[in-house]
Formats: C-alpha cells, sequence, structure tokens
C-alpha cells in the first residue's frame, strides 16, 4: 500500500492521526473522532491551529473558556448542507461531546495567535458550483483566503457527483513562487455514497518522480506533498471529499499540468 493512502483505524474513536511527522512534511494534520452519542474528544492545541469540522451529527462544542453549545444540523454528509465549524487558536484546547452519532475532522497547521475561539460555519459558507459537464462538483469553502477566520489553514469541502470529475484539470501547488504559485500541503478525506463505493485519486509530477493511483474508500485519507492530484468518481457513486491545505503563505495559487491546460482555459472563458 502506498504511504500516500491511509486508512482509517477501526470504526470508533480517533480513526485518523495524521501529523506533519507522519505525513513527512511541516504544516498540515488531520484528525478524525466517530463517536457515537455521548462519547467526548478533547485535545490542545500547542502551537497548532485548529478548525473543527463537523462533517456529520451533533455535538456540543467548546473551545478555551468558551460554550458554543450544541453544533451540527447535517446529520449525513449527503445531505449537502453547509457545514458548522469552529475555529481554535493555538495555546487554547477544544472539547467535544457528541449528541448523536457524529464525525468530527480536526484540521491542524501552524498557529500565530492571530484568531480568537469562534464559529465560522455554516453562516458564512456559501454553496458553488465549479465546473462544467463530467467536470461539474460543488464546493462549501469553509476557510478559504477570502475569508479571514484563520492564520494558516486553507480548509474546503467538494461533492463530486457520479460518473464525474474534480481537482481537474490536474493542478500542483508544490512550489514558494507566488503570485504565480504557492507551496501548500495537502490531505483530502474522502467519502462515497453508497459507502461500499470506490472513487480514484492519482498524485503525480510531471516529471514521473511521484506516480501513485489509489483507489478510496469510504474514510481513507490521501496525502498530497506535491504534485497534481485529479479524483474520479465511478458511475453510481457520489464522493465527498474535505481538503486542507498550508504552507508558508494562507493563498491558494496553483498551475495546471501543461498538458491539460487547455481544458482550464476553455472552461474559464
Amino acid at each position: 500500500m502506498t504511504s500516500l493512502l491511509r486508512k482509517p483505524a477501526g470504526t470508533a474513536g480517533k480513526v485518523h492521526d495524521i501529523t506533519p511527522d507522519s505525513a513527512g512534511w511541516g504544516y498540515v494534520g488531520f484528525g478524525l473522532y466517530r463517536l457515537a452519542p455521548g462519547e467526548s474528544a478533547a485535545e490542545a492545541t500547542g502551537d497548532r491551529e485548529a478548525i473543527l469540522v463537523l462533517v456529520e451529527g451533533r455535538a456540543r462544542i467548546g473551545a478555551g473558556a468558551r460554550d458554543f453549545g450544541e453544533l451540527g444540523d447535517r446529520l449525513q454528509v449527503f445531505d449537502r448542507k453547509p457545514p458548522h465549524a469552529v475555529y481554535v487558536p493555538n495555546g487554547s484546547d477544544w472539547q467535544a461531546t457528541a449528541t448523536t452519532a457524529c464525525t468530527l475532522a480536526v484540521c491542524t497547521a501552524p498557529g500565530r495567535g492571530g484568531h480568537v475561539a469562534q464559529v465560522i460555519g455554516p453562516t458564512g459558507i456559501a454553496a458553488e458550483t465549479r465546473g462544467k459537464g463530467a467536470n461539474t462538483r460543488y464546493i462549501h469553502a469553509i476557510a478559504m483566503e477570502e475569508r479571514d477566520v484563520a492564520d494558516s489553514l486553507l480548509v474546503t469541502e467538494v461533492y463530486t457527483p457520479s460518473g464525474n470529475w474534480s481537482s481537474y484539470p490536474p493542478h500542483r501547488h508544490d512550489e514558494d513562487d507566488y503570485p504565480a504559485m504557492t507551496y501548500l500541503e495537502e490531505t483530502y478525506y474522502h467519502r462515497l455514497n453508497p459507502a461500499q463505493g470506490f472513487g480514484l485519486q492519482r498524485v503525480f509530477t510531471e516529471d514521473g518522480s511521484l506516480d501513485e493511483t489509489m483507489a478510496v474508500s469510504d474514510h481513507d485519507v490521501v496525502l498530497v506533498p506535491r504534485g497534481h492530484h485529479p479524483c474520479g468518481a465511478p458511475y453510481g457513486y457520489d464522493m465527498y471529499y474535505l481538503n486542507v491545505m498550508a504552507g508558508p503563505l494562507r493563498k491558494w495559487r496553483f498551475r495546471t499540468h501543461p498538458d491539460h491546460d487547455w481544458i482550464f482555459r476553455r472552461d474559464s472563458a
């Protein structure tokens, strides 16, 4: 199995715990809790900020000295409602207690103390349609650069309909060369509907030094340290993924693959 594909460690509790050390990079961390009603999770942030995303279900969430109460009205991820999300700064802590079965994503990156603990969704998260034809997908930009809600983190979620492609045409953001491109590490947390399905993700560089194609299952995570990273949803199965990105600069600037850039230019015209 490729080291870029991370399978969940079970079906309950903390099933993903991806750190910069375990990923072999410098910025992005990703954790995932699957909690039954009444179960709790809690962490200290240390020198890292966190965005908690209620992928599905409800939970009472607090951060630092603040109690945000019960959050979450998307009981199933494929309901496609914008998610409830909470920002937690570095040097703080958070706690969550499930009030229904819930899936809680913990997105982390270096913090600089520039933001306070706060609820950042669903208010402010608009549904967006992107692409054309079999490249159509649906976006919830939870914490992209147009929202000043984090120091380092960029977080978004994408719904790709059955038979469609996303993160396509292939693009990369692996050079610190702003404004032409920004260096951003990235994780993809995948879900499939129906859950027994699979999707495809390829991670590859133009020089061929990295070229991995992975079949992803429900709750899998794919690491994107560099290169292009398109996804495909086979006929009969819808795909969801939660993206977490971070790097030296909180901006998303990418370059499409030169062989396929004509698609991007045509569809952007």
